[in-house]
Order: structure tokens, then C-alpha cells, then sequence
């Protein structure tokens, strides 16, 4: 025993040096409390309804994460950063992944490799959403490159993702060691029977006639805003705002208080060399008043003024490094475009007017013009200063419904749409070379906001599917309000009834802060109906869309850490009013949608089909219905039992198709049936459960079962001595209202006649067939 003990001592001395050394490896725990589900906080909203946020329970590895709750539904946010800035950045290099996922729903995708694939058209307008939100928190000079994770934990199909995913974002941000000037939260606001709902259901949503997300700051300042709404009213409209605005509150107190027991300590920022003060003093001395003449002209148009600007860059970068050629020449263009930058806004408050020479509150020129090309459905052209849209409109059968993926439809409960618009905005539209290919985020997002403010116009049980294109041939500034004004007009040019017209305007702003200090407003200008150049020097994007009753669709981007109230009150009202100015000139072009038909108009009608005539239709398989859309081009589909709607491209496909259909039933006509009467059916098949009978030479046959055979039970009707070719009488008692199949009876016949009996002469029933219905 002594020596199994000696032999085992220095195995226990190397199993302990063994743990040692790993308990010096192993990465410490960061204090969460529970380890098991971390700290969380609870935010209950105006309603009682409540909403978690938590961290600490997953993916401690990144710079931050959060995970944010309501309902079933839970999205984790994971934010991480590389430590050092991107060399020649000058922007914030932000990329925000947002991603619905089948296994959150508890389903499987339906494509051919069972997973997840590329970023769906809903999953890229929800990843712009969460980006608008938090890009204009981050603090100038910032450059590391950052990326956002949206990870779908769990979807119960009641509460949406995509604002949970905003305030999940706010608070992994918050709590990383990342700069950043938040946090910032977001609700959505619903309208139902004049009263705002806070953070609805999706079934709350459908019955609503608002669906805006807001997002702001702790000191009232607005960050985004992104929202539809069937043309609600402008008090209706500020009242969501205002009340949106005091819900984020408590969020954002619940981020902090998070935050300081549990957030990191803020990296500070490395700020980007800027240009020596004796570069920027000469940069401003040889372009300052060359820049003032340059945008106080206001002859010039968009190419013209850009052409002027990078005249005077190159000769002012040129020069300046001839004399201090140790400077690198992007240094000194830097400081070119920040005193470029300074001299246009510092224009606008100075001479109270803008450089194309318009004020404050002007309109550019505007021209309208429709019914541009004949075959086509609908058509216009849209002019608004140098910003020009063709919109084109297709319209085909419900079947050519733009089908939504799987996971889009869960999570919205729409399966299709009957209304959808594509936006193009190819490069030569700016005068510039580039790639022409899938459509990109950008493309995207503008098309989705013009849907948004035409869809409340249409009709909900609109016969056709309609495609609404929009392709701009030239931009400067504002192409997709554009595409709201020349959409509805090519829309009432294709005659679709839509409710009104629905114009679309872009609101800029320009501001000073006190000591450059984002929390106190000096003073700002709001600018109506935008310049391309307006947008990239100004401070805000709102785009604003509605009829003259109301507004359809509205979108907020800011470069500046939010807005007061105040501000996007006033700019609401200018919206409103350039909307009506719009309205105005579009009414001058078309009043109301077309009446007066065109030729290449598709047309629709409903027919109704006996029940005993749908198989003699349709066909086996569907291979008269598919015929049908070969010969003639019409489609054919079934509403009910007894109802189809039949689609053609135009009038003459239409009467072509119902001359085919006519030619299918009429070979089933039938003779006139009494009902109760008492006919001579032929047997033509024995089988176990009846006979097969016929009571004309062109019907199909049909059952006359066991159980209407014989007074006596039989089992088969061979027992009676039935044969094929016998002639039996019958008695007729009409058809089965769903199946359409006769109703037939023989025993009934087996006691007193009560009946005429009917004899259908089989060779003279030919002429009869030909007449009968």
C-alpha cells in the first residue's frame, strides 16, 4: 500500500501544476449578478403594457449586447468595433444587419438548401431603419469601422422586431465602450377611433389607420421618424408625434440606469489630423469669395454650379500645395470642403435666400404630362426642377400578385400584394458611369417610401394587379417624391379609380448651435422642396407624402443628433402647404382618373358556371385553363362554386376567350328536366356501389347508388339481374346543389305512379341539346 501511495504522489503533484496553470488562463467573469439570465429592467408604457431590456447572458465577447423583449417576441443586438480607425475614412463606417430567421418562428425555410439565404426586401428596409436611428448619434471625428448584429431569438407574430430591434441597438451601443452620444429609443404609434395606441399588435396595426416609428432622444429631440397612415390629418399626425416622444422617456431611463451599473467605460476618440491652421487660413483667403459668387449665382443649375465648385477646388488645392507641398493634398481638399460647406449655410442665413435664388418656402418649376405613349397602360412624365421621373403602369390579373416570402408574411400577415411600385435610378440619371445591376438599398428604400404614399389611394377590391414603375432620368434632389407626383398621375392615366390625388414634397433645415453644442438651438432655416446640394450640405431629409385631405407616408433623416418638436411641427405645416401647391398644378394635367377607355386596356368580368359544368371547364388538370391563357392570353379563376373571373389583356382577347368557353360548356347542354318526373335511363357500367346511367346521348354518366335501386336492400346490382345496355326508368328529383351531380331514384317508381313518364327519343335529342340551357 506504501508504495502504490509513493508511486502516486508526484501524478498528483503534476495534476495540480495542470490546474494552476489553467485557472490563470481562464478569462474572468464580468459581474452580472444572476449569471443565468443577467440584469434586465422593465419599461411600462402609458397603455400597462411593458416591455425588457437585458444583457449579460449571451455573446460576452462583443464590444456590447443587448437583448430587448416584449411579448414572445426577443431580438439580441451585438455591437462590435475594430479598436482603431479605418485610414482614409470620412464617414462613419456603419453596416447594420438585420435578419429574420425561420427558426425564430419555429419554421423551416422553404427553399432548396433549408436555410436562411440573402436579406429579403423587408429584412434591408428594417436594417435602414435601425441605421437612420442611431448613425447621427456618433460623435464627429469617429471612424472605426462598427457593426450591428440583429439576431431574431423569437417572433410570436403579435409584436414587430423591428422597433424592439432599435432599442436592443440603443442599449448595446450604451453599454459598449464604443463613443457614443446616446441612447436613443423608438415606439410605434398606431390610430384607431381617434385615440393613439402605443406599441400595437399586428392585429391592433391592421385595423389602424397610422403606423408610425419614432425615435428620440432624452431631451425631446426627434432622431427619425418612419411612417404610413391612410391620409391622416396633420393634428392627428402631431399628436402621435408628441405622445411617441413622451413614451420614449422611460425607455431611455431604463437604458441609462442600465448603463451605469453595468455599461463600459467609453473609449475615447482618436481624431483625424486636421489641416494646420496656417493651410485652412489659406484655403479660406483663396476660395472664399470665388465660393460666395459661385453659390450667390443663381443661373447656375446643378451641373453647371458643380463644375464651377471643383474648378476653384483644384485650383485652390494646387496652389496651396505648391506652397506647402510637405501637406498631403487630401488634407487640404478636407479643408476645402468644410469652408465649402460653412459659405453655403452661412449664405442662406445672410441673404435669406437660396442659391438657385428661390426663398425659404418656394417651389422649383414644375411640369406634368401624361398619356406619353399609347400602348402602354398608364404613363407620365414629371418635372420638377432638374429632377425628372417617368412612371409607367401596368396592369395584369390578380394571379400576377407580387407573392411575399415566407417569413415577410409572418411577420406582417400580408401574403401578397396587389399594388407594388419598383424604383430605378440608373447612374446617367446624375451624369455619371456606373454599375447597372440588382437593385441596391438605396433604390430600395426610396421605392418602398412612394409606395407607401400612393397605396391608401387605390381601391382595396380593385379588380387588377397593378405595377407601378418609376425610372428617374434626372436627379436633383427629391426623385422619390417624385415618384409619389408622376406615380398618381400615371395612375389616373391608366383609369385606376383611386381615391385622390397624393403629391409628395421634401422638407431640408439648416442650423446653428451655440458653441457648436447639439443641445442649444441658436437658430435654423427651413427649406421647401429641396436641392440635391441643399440635402448634402443641410441637416435634415424629410420627405412627406398625402393627399389633399392628409398624409400618406412620412420619412425623417437627420445628420444631427435630433430636432425639437417645434421644428418638426413647422416643418410639417410647410409640408402641407407646398403639398397643396403641388396638387394644384398636377390638377391642371388630369383631374380624375381616366373614364374614356384605351384600346390596350386589360378587361375583367365575372361568369357564373353551373356546378355539373366546372369539370367539363377547367379540364383535367387545369389544361383547358391553360389552353385558354396560350390561344387567347385571358386568364381564368375560380371565386367560389359557382363564380370565376375571367381576365383578358384587351376587349378582343376578352371576346375571343368567351367564344372558347362558350364552345366547352355548350357541348354539355342539356335538355330541359322536369323535376319529379319519370325518365328512361340506359345503364351503361355495373359497378359494386350502383349502376351508371345515362338519361341523353351526350351526358356523362352519373350513379344511381344501391340504396335507390330496390325498395329491398341489395348489396350489389347484379342481384336484381341489371345488365349493361338495360333501359330502367328513373325518377328525376333535380341536382346536388354542391356537387351538381343528378339526383336519380328507381324504387321510388316501385309503387303507384304518380308521374308522367318522360321518354327522351335518343336519336332527335340532338337538335334539342343545341337549344336547351
Amino acid at each position: 500500500m506504501a508504495t502504490l501511495i509513493s508511486r502516486l504522489r508526484p501524478l498528483k503533484k503534476r495534476f495540480v501544476r495542470k490546474y494552476e496553470f489553467a485557472k490563470q488562463l481562464t478569462v474572468p467573469k464580468r459581474d452580472y449578478g444572476d449569471d443565468r439570465s443577467g440584469p434586465s429592467v422593465d419599461v411600462t408604457f402609458s397603455n400597462g403594457r411593458t416591455l425588457t431590456l437585458s444583457t449579460g447572458k449571451y455573446a460576452r465577447f462583443a464590444n456590447g449586447t443587448a437583448v430587448c423583449t416584449q411579448g414572445d417576441t426577443s431580438v439580441m443586438v451585438t455591437t462590435v468595433a475594430k479598436p482603431k480607425p479605418s485610414p482614409g475614412t470620412s464617414f462613419v463606417p456603419l453596416v447594420v444587419d438585420y435578419r429574420l430567421k425561420s427558426a425564430a418562428f419555429g419554421r423551416i425555410p422553404t427553399n432548396f438548401f433549408r436555410r436562411e439565404l440573402g436579406p429579403s426586401e423587408k429584412e434591408i428596409l428594417s436594417a435602414r431603419l435601425i441605421d437612420r436611428s442611431i448613425r447621427p448619434l456618433f460623435p464627429n471625428g469617429y471612424r472605426c469601422e462598427t457593426q450591428l448584429i440583429c439576431n431574431m431569438l423569437a417572433l410570436d407574430s403579435v409584436h414587430p422586431p423591428d422597433v424592439l430591434s432599435i432599442n436592443a441597438a440603443s442599449a448595446s451601443l450604451s453599454l459598449s465602450d464604443i463613443p457614443w452620444r446616446g441612447p436613443v429609443a423608438a415606439v410605434r404609434l398606431g390610430l384607431c377611433d381617434d385615440e393613439v395606441i402605443v406599441n400595437p399588435t399586428r392585429r391592433e396595426l391592421q385595423s389602424s389607420n397610422l403606423d408610425l416609428i419614432v425615435a428620440a432622444t432624452k431631451h425631446n429631440l426627434v432622431v427619425m421618424l418612419e411612417g404610413k397612415g391612410n391620409t391622416v390629418l396633420l393634428q392627428d399626425l402631431l399628436k402621435a408625434i408628441k405622445q411617441g416622444t413622451k413614451e420614449t422617456h422611460n425607455i431611455i431611463s431604463s437604458i441609462e440606469r442600465l448603463q451605469k451599473m453595468y455599461g463600459k467605460t467609453k473609449k475615447s476618440i482618436e481624431i483625424p489630423s486636421e489641416a494646420p491652421s496656417e493651410i485652412t487660413e489659406a484655403v479660406k483667403t483663396m476660395s472664399e469669395m470665388r465660393l460666395r459668387e459661385i453659390f450667390r449665382d443663381s443661373t447656375h443649375d446643378k451641373i453647371s454650379r458643380d463644375n464651377a465648385v471643383n474648378e476653384v477646388r483644384a485650383n485652390v488645392v494646387d496652389k496651396v500645395w505648391s506652397s506647402y507641398p510637405d501637406v498631403e493634398p487630401a488634407v487640404i481638399n478636407e479643408a476645402f470642403n468644410k469652408h465649402c460647406k460653412e459659405i453655403f449655410r452661412g449664405l442662406i442665413f445672410e441673404e435669406e435666400r437660396r442659391c438657385d435664388g428661390r426663398s425659404y418656402d418656394d417651389l422649383r418649376n414644375i411640369t406634368c404630362q401624361v398619356d406619353i405613349h399609347k400602348p402602354l397602360h398608364g404613363s407620365a412624365l414629371f418635372q420638377r426642377g432638374q429632377t425628372q421621373v417617368f412612371c409607367t403602369v401596368a396592369l395584369d390579373s390578380i394571379e400576377s400578385a407580387l407573392k411575399l416570402d415566407m417569413l415577410t408574411a409572418l411577420e406582417s400577415g400580408v401574403k401578397a400584394k396587389n399594388f407594388f411600385l419598383h424604383y430605378e435610378f440608373p447612374p446617367y440619371a446624375t451624369g455619371e458611369v456606373g454599375r447597372v445591376g440588382p437593385i441596391g438599398r438605396r433604390e430600395l428604400g426610396h421605392g418602398a417610401l412612394a409606395e407607401k404614399g400612393l397605396r391608401p389611394t387605390l381601391p382595396s377590391d380593385y379588380p387588377f394587379a397593378v405595377r407601378l414603375t418609376s425610372e428617374v432620368l434626372e436627379s436633383n434632389g427629391s426623385s422619390s417624391m417624385a415618384t409619389v407626383c408622376g406615380g398618381s398621375l400615371a395612375l389616373m392615366d391608366a383609369g385606376v379609380p383611386i381615391s385622390s390625388a397624393a403629391a409628395g414634397v421634401a422638407i431640408g433645415l439648416v442650423t446653428k448651435y451655440e458653441n457648436d453644442d447639439t443641445k442649444h438651438l441658436e437658430d435654423y432655416r427651413i427649406l421647401t422642396d429641396i436641392l440635391g446640394i441643399e440635402d448634402y450640405m443641410g441637416d435634415m431629409d424629410m420627405k412627406v407624402a398625402g393627399t389633399r385631405k392628409g398624409f400618406t407616408a412620412i420619412q425623417l433623416d437627420l445628420k444631427i443628433p435630433g430636432i425639437p418638436l417645434k421644428v418638426v411641427m413647422e416643418s410639417l405645416q410647410k409640408a402641407t402647404d407646398a403639398k397643396g401647391k403641388i396638387l394644384d398644378i398636377m390638377k391642371e394635367c388630369i383631374r380624375e382618373p381616366r373614364k374614356i377607355k384605351k384600346e390596350c386596356w386589360p378587361v375583367s368580368e365575372r361568369l357564373t358556371i353551373e356546378p355539373h359544368q366546372r369539370s367539363r371547364l377547367i379540364g383535367p388538370g387545369g389544361v383547358n385553363v391553360k389552353r385558354l391563357y396560350v390561344e387567347t392570353g385571358a386568364h381564368l379563376t375560380q371565386d367560389d362554386e359557382t363564380t370565376f373571373t375571367l381576365f383578358a389583356p384587351s376587349q378582343s382577347a376578352m371576346d375571343e376567350a368567351k367564344e372558347k368557353i362558350e364552345e366547352l360548356i355548350s357541348s354539355e347542354r342539356v335538355p330541359d328536366l322536369d323535376f319529379g318526373a319519370i325518365y328512361t335511363a340506359k345503364i351503361v357500367e355495373i359497378r359494386d356501389t350502383g349502376v351508371m346511367v345515362t338519361l341523353y346521348p351526350s351526358m356523362p354518366p352519373t350513379l344511381l347508388h344501391n340504396s335507390q335501386l330496390d325498395q329491398r336492400k341489395i348489396a350489389h346490382p347484379s342481384a336484381l339481374g341489371l345488365e349493361v345496355g338495360q333501359e330502367i326508368q328513373v325518377k328525376y328529383f333535380g341536382r346536388d346543389p354542391v356537387s351538381g351531380f343528378m339526383r336519380l331514384s328507381r324504387k321510388v317508381l316501385q309503387g303507384p305512379a304518380t308521374s308522367v313518364v318522360r321518354n327522351l327519343d335518343r336519336s332527335s335529342t340532338q337538335a334539342e341539346n343545341s337549344d336547351a340551357a
